[in-house]
């Protein structure tokens, strides 16, 4: 039967009874079409650079970890100013919202045969739309990227310090700014230079690891503490008996089902870009073994689904450990000369520097794409992109002592249209009109999601001016 439809709808596409792209998205949505060629008499279009190889559990390991940001530490904070339910029921939100904005790209990637996010930007709007695209991605990932490296930069130094006894301050080579530098070029150069990023799964992996051990240390010592009451009880936790921190806390190691404050505007755009990995969904399906529009949502799904799990579990048991004396960065309230605590920092350091390579591959993708299009890969190019990108980003972060406001101005761009407004408008775009009416329940849909994504915008951008103008700052984080 399945093959009989395939062939009544091929016939038709000969016979000009419905447009090529017409057939091709029913072929896709009935499952016929996992790997489309070349239309008949038509330019051929190059599905993907190579055989797909990388396992579906390699996949997930490196979706997981694009997902994966240093915004997590930060959860427990954003539980805080909304509540366990509604943070809860917020982040179930977001996580199906994601799952749908990728089930839009992977459609229109099936309907046309490539799986790049710039051609899809250019066969939706030209070659104005492919730039745009690529803009958006190379800002987005790096400003992930220097992120990451500040991270590296601030919490490196204290690590190595408090392991060897010693002041960051006064030795040379405990400075954040050379560390950085020889992390760059001993562990992240080497894994940027991979010619595909499945091979990074087994790094991926390991970083995960580490996250999963920063999880399961949160909720240890949440049963450890009870309930810890400010930075100062928790300085002194090594000296004083766990029982003395359950005296006298009714009051306050009381949890919120539901709250809402003013800190909530800060901790929601937050929340809403923690699911972000879009950049790396099309070059993972390229690489995904026995691509299939479905085996390919099932990776996100996956991801997603462990990502929604390992997010909720975090800020849960933080919260639930301070209340709402929880900071901003989790960790902080730790004691810091606790043993424990300093193998988190350092694994908690060792996941997000191999998430720096994940991220660096669709910036590259996205430059060959608008810069040498149709070019056979070339080592000495893949080599010299990697290389300037590491150097700007470094440079980036060594000169600039504080980029906060940037990174809001580029999360509160890129990330709303990496999620919402961009997938929307391919399909919107790409779909043909003769499958799928203007007015149908699925492009209904595809726009009512976009003009959220226009909302979330001009919301994010709207609270970052108000803080500039009150002079306050805002929670940052990927």
């Amino acid at each position: 039967m399945a093959r009989e439809t395939a062939m009544e709808l091929q016939d038709a596409k000969m016979n000009g009874a419905l447009p090529s792209d017409a057939v091709d998205y029913r072929q896709e949505r009935e499952g016929f079409l996992p790997s489309r060629g070349p239309a008949p008499g038509s330019k051929p279009v190059q599905f993907m650079d190579f055989e797909g190889k990388t396992s579906f559990g390699m996949s997930v390991f490196n979706l997981s970890n694009a997902i994966m940001g240093s915004g997590i530490l930060g959860l427990a904070y954003a539980m805080a100013h909304t509540g366990v339910i509604f943070f809860l029921a917020l982040l179930l939100c977001i996580a199906l919202l994601s799952s749908y904005s990728i089930h839009l790209l992977l459609t229109c990637a099936g309907i046309v045969g490539i799986r790049a996010y710039e051609q899809l930007g250019q066969r939706a709007f030209g070659p104005a739309g492919k730039v745009v695209v690529a803009a958006v991605i190379c800002l987005h990932n790096v400003g992930a990227m220097s992120s990451y490296l500040f991270i590296i930069k601030s919490e490196l130094p204290l690590v190595i310090g408090t392991f060897l006894y010693m002041d960051p301050e006064g030795d040379w080579f405990l400075k954040g700014n050379l560390l950085i530098i020889i992390v760059s070029v001993l562990i992240i150069l080497p894994l940027a230079l991979m010619k595909h990023l499945g091979y990074l799964g087994y790094t991926s992996g390991l970083s995960l690891t580490c996250m999963l051990f920063f999880l399961v240390s949160v909720i240890y010592k949440k049963f450890q503490l009870g309930c810890a009451i400010g930075r100062n009880e928790t300085a002194m936790e090594s000296e004083a008996p766990v029982g003395l921190h359950n005296q006298g806390l009714n009051s306050s190691c009381e949890a919120q089902m539901f709250t809402v404050d003013s800190q909530m505007s800060y901790t929601v755009p937050i929340m809403a870009f923690a699911f972000v990995c879009h950049p790396e969904v099309l070059p993972i399906y390229t690489e995904l073994c026995r691509p299939s529009k479905l085996r390919m949502q099932a990776v996100a799904n996956v991801s997603i689904g462990a990502m929604f799990c390992m997010y909720g579990l975090t800020a849960t048991f933080g919260y639930l450990t301070f209340y709402s004396n929880v900071e901003a960065e989790m960790l902080h309230m730790y004691s810091q000369k606790d043993p424990l605590i300093l193998c988190v920092r350092l694994a908690v350091l060792l996941a997000v520097t191999l998430t720096v390579p994940v991220v660096l591959f669709p910036i590259r993708r996205a430059l060959q794409q608008l810069l040498f299009p149709g070019k056979a890969f070339s080592w000495p190019r893949h080599v010299a992109i990697a290389l300037i990108l590491l150097v700007l980003v470094n440079v980036l972060v060594i000169c600039v002592p504080t980029i906060q406001d940037i990174f809001g101005v580029i999360g509160s761009t890129s990330a709303p249209s990496l999620i919402f407004i961009l997938p929307s408008i391919f399909y919107l775009r790409i779909v043909p009109s003769e499958v799928e009416p203007f007015l149908s329940w699925p492009k209904i849909q595809a726009l009512c999601f976009g003009v959220l994504g226009v909302l979330f915008m001009a919301v994010s951008l709207g609270f970052m001016f108000a803080n500039w103008a009150t002079g306050q700052s805002r929670l940052s984080g990927h």
